[in-house]
């Protein structure tokens, strides 16, 4: 068994106890493990700062003085223990509230000590609480001059006694073992042509870095490590693809097509839509299957290039299915594609969690039959009792909400797998793209339909709420209608139910019945009552819409102009564009209101900002990235793949971006990896893929 495998109980230092603990709250099982636990953060402590050079905005410092004037002060909960720390240039006070006995008798005023710790500011005065006190004059003093490593521990952890510090030796003792080793993983060419540390390097200066520059390097050659193997299993997995799925040959472009085309298309297609529909057409006739991520903002035109998409199926004697991940959407998705094949001689059928038992017995005949040509449907498109006659194509829209066990059985329903077409108009940043959809090919849509005008956008404060109300009642006077979100948090909808009921009768008494009708719509309602008033809406009834964000996604209003967002600051970048798009789906000038408070955090100002100045999904896509991380970008923390070590996607775009390349460039001139320079890769490259985790598209 290697080394490195070894259970984290036989390191010294450990032992059972502290390996339960470990295990329990870290997953820490091996020495690997350990390894892998890198610091959160490193401090410099090879650098002594004079005392006049302290300013209270400085991170953690060190400084090297004599400690005098120790002294009790205050009473009971107030006491604490203050002290000075003098040098050549001047004295800085030293403050301590627990362990002052302690303290006060260990400390010798005639000794030169290091004092760690970080500069605040307190009455005009600038102090240190807590520092760290470490003798100057020990013989291995100079273990404390250097940077540091601090490691992320829990509350539990700390209680009983594996702090940070802790951590630090226990990870010294690994790396000090005389067995201890780590294989590269990466070929030499690779290795010389991108300047990389090598790998047992990285991971030593990693933990415990020489100096700044060290640092920086380990941590590159990590990060590169990291983001390079999800890449080459992506680019990989997508070569044995083609290379093992003969996909079905949708060849001819018939009479379903053209006719539609011609005669029922309600307007011009972008540029951006033909062109998807170019490179949909080329994938599906190519016998190869596809697997294609459609990306395109909300109002872009998704669903007629899927229309168009699945109607090349249908011309080719095949089935298709679209699925969404709520009734609503579904729902959405049947009415809009009957609408638009109303003229035409194509049977659609609708099927979901509450399609009635005759009606699915029906649909399920008509299907194995080959008598239903599209099925529109949520998850239950993937039930076993659904059996097509021929399935070519499969649209999923809005696929990051659907695992991957639900995706992998809706094409597994063929001989051959059909062809793949998966949709969202939540934007994706272009890194978190590549690394969760790096084995799809994909298109697209950065135009909006002609006619359409940008949505302005503008940030309100509460105080100018009574200029907002005139503004709508001037929009509804033009025939217009508008909507009204509160937010809906989880944790307090208690008082979210208030806020919508207090802001539901604060618009009633501003807009006087009956020359206003007013409706709302939130999740707790009955489903029957949400859709009546929805209808209301959406026939043009009701002139504002007061609701949580269940209307978010499937409802298409496009006399909607004005879109006012309560306490804007408690929603993320993601949804408030989603909401935005809700509005600005007609001819006429859409308006989205941020509403808020004047009290904001950095975070909210710069979201507000945000949507502010731009339209743009992927703009938006890539702050809400910066600010949020990939783990808390919705859809995404299921995926497994960004469980990252230490690459961090909002950071390291560049890097991604050479990593993929790099693999890229290796697969072509190795496909197999079976060269004799590529064989020590390959031996990782097998045990990295069986501890993935996370998923795929197909």
């Amino acid at each position: 068994m290697s080394y490195l495998k070894t259970s984290i109980e036989y390191l010294k230092g450990v032992g059972t106890a502290r390996a339960e603990l470990l295990k329990k709250e870290l997953g820490i099982f091996t020495f690997t493990d350990l390894l892998f636990h890198f610091p959160y953060r490193h401090i410099d402590r090879s650098q002594i700062y004079a005392i006049k050079d302290i300013q209270a905005d400085l991170p953690y410092i060190q400084l090297k003085g004599k400690i005098t004037n120790l002294h009790t002060v205050g009473q009971k909960k107030g006491q604490r223990l203050v002290g000075y720390l003098t040098d050549d240039s001047g004295s800085v006070e030293l403050v301590w509230f627990q362990g002052a006995k302690w303290i006060k008798e260990s400390i010798k005023e005639a000794k030169t000590y290091l004092v760690f710790g970080k500069p605040s500011e307190f009455n005009g005065s600038i102090n240190m609480v807590h520092p760290t006190i470490d003798d100057a004059d020990a013989a291995d003093h100079k273990k404390y001059l250097h940077i540091m490593p601090f490691y992320s521990v829990t509350e539990r952890m700390r209680t009983k006694g594996l702090d940070s510090k802790v951590l630090v030796k226990l990870t010294n003792n690994l790396l000090a073992d005389p067995k201890f080793n780590i294989e590269e993983n990466l070929p030499n060419a690779v290795i010389s042509a991108l300047k990389l540390m090598p790998r047992k390097e990285a991971f030593l200066q990693i933990h415990f870095p020489q100096n700044a520059a060290a640092l920086a390097a380990a941590e590159h050659r990590l990060k590169f490590e990291e983001l390079f193997f999800i890449q080459l299993r992506l680019l990989r997995f997508k070569i044995k693809r083609k290379e093992i799925y003969n996909g079905i040959k949708l060849e001819q472009i018939g009479d379903n097509f053209n006719i539609f085309y011609k005669s029922y298309l309600p307007f011009e297609l972008t540029g951006a839509q033909k062109r998807v529909i170019k490179e949909i057409r080329a994938d599906v006739k190519s016998g190869v299957q596809m697997n294609r991520l459609l990306q395109g903002d909300v109002g872009s035109g998704k669903t007629v290039v899927a229309l168009l998409s699945m109607l090349m199926a249908l011309d080719n004697g095949y089935q298709a299915c679209l699925m969404a991940p709520t009734e609503i959407l579904a729902q959405q998705h049947y009415q809009t594609i009957c609408s638009l094949l109303q003229n035409m001689n194509v049977c659609v059928r609708l099927l979901t969690g509450s399609t009635k038992t005759k009606d699915r017995k029906e649909i399920l005949e008509g299907l194995a039959a080959g008598n239903i040509h599209m099925l529109i449907g949520t998850h239950a498109l993937i039930e076993e009792v659904v059996q097509f006659k021929n399935l070519g194509l499969a649209v999923i829209d809005e696929q990051h909400r659907f695992g991957v066990e639900q995706r992998a059985r809706l094409w597994k329903k063929n001989q051959f797998p059909p062809h793949v077409l998966v949709m969202t108009a939540t934007p994706i940043p272009r890194t978190l793209a590549m690394t969760l959809y790096g084995d799809l090919d994909a298109s697209v849509i950065d135009e909006l339909p002609a006619g359409r005008k940008p949505i302005k956008t503008l940030h309100q404060f509460d105080s100018n709420r009574l200029r907002l109300y005139g503004f709508m009642k001037e929009e509804i006077a033009k025939g217009r209608q508008v909507y009204v979100v509160y937010p809906l948090i989880q944790e307090s909808e208690k008082m979210d139910y208030m806020n919508l009921q207090h802001g539901f009768e604060e618009i009633i008494k501003h807009f006087e019945h009956p020359t206003y009708q007013v409706c709302m719509v939130h999740g707790k309602m009955k489903p029957a009552d949400k859709d009546a008033e929805m209808n209301r809406f959406v026939k043009g009834q009701a002139h504002i819409m007061v609701a949580t964000t269940v209307i978010e996604v499937g409802v298409n209003v496009p006399n909607a102009s004005i879109m006012v967002i309560e306490s804007a600051e408690r929603f993320g970048l993601s949804q408030l564009h989603q909401l935005r798009g809700r509005v600005g789906r007609g001819a006429e000038q859409s308006y989205c209101i941020l509403m808020t408070d004047y009290k904001l955090s950095t975070d909210a100002k710069l979201r507000l900002k945000t949507m502010c100045e731009t339209n743009n999904g992927f703009e938006i896509s890539e702050v809400d990235l910066r600010l949020r991380g990939p783990g808390e970008l919705e859809g995404t923390a299921q995926s497994g793949v960004l469980d990252l070590k230490i690459a961090d996607l909002a950071k390291d775009q560049l890097l991604l971006q050479q990593a993929r390349n790099a693999a890229q460039d290796l697969l072509d001139k190795d496909p197999e990896l079976k060269k004799p320079e590529n064989l020590q890769l390959m031996h990782y490259f097998a045990e990295y893929n069986r501890n993935a985790h996370w998923g795929r598209i197909s």
